[in-house]
């Protein structure tokens, strides 16, 4: 999935569940084992509760569509017979 099909799914997730898609990408960084924490920036309070509350959001069956669409690993191929 290219970086703009990335950022059209994550604002579809965000209006599906009622949040901006900076808050679904946080939550989807956060959610991976290996992140312990995100940096992000924020130029007022209201953009620190955003972001905030972005940890409180629980991605389940959108996490599968992201990460599987999001992906640039090769297809397995496998010889012609």
């Amino acid at each position: 999935m290219s970086s703009d099909a990335l950022v059209e799914h994550l604002g579809e997730v965000g209006k599906r569940r009622g949040r901006h898609p900076g808050q679904v990408a946080i939550a989807w960084t956060l959610r991976n084992p290996a992140v312990t924490g995100a940096i992000v920036g924020a130029r007022n309070a209201k953009q620190v509760e955003g972001d905030v509350g972005a940890a409180e959001l629980h991605l389940n069956e959108e996490v599968a569509k992201i990460e599987g669409e999001s992906t640039n690993e090769p297809k397995s191929a496998t010889a012609a017979s």
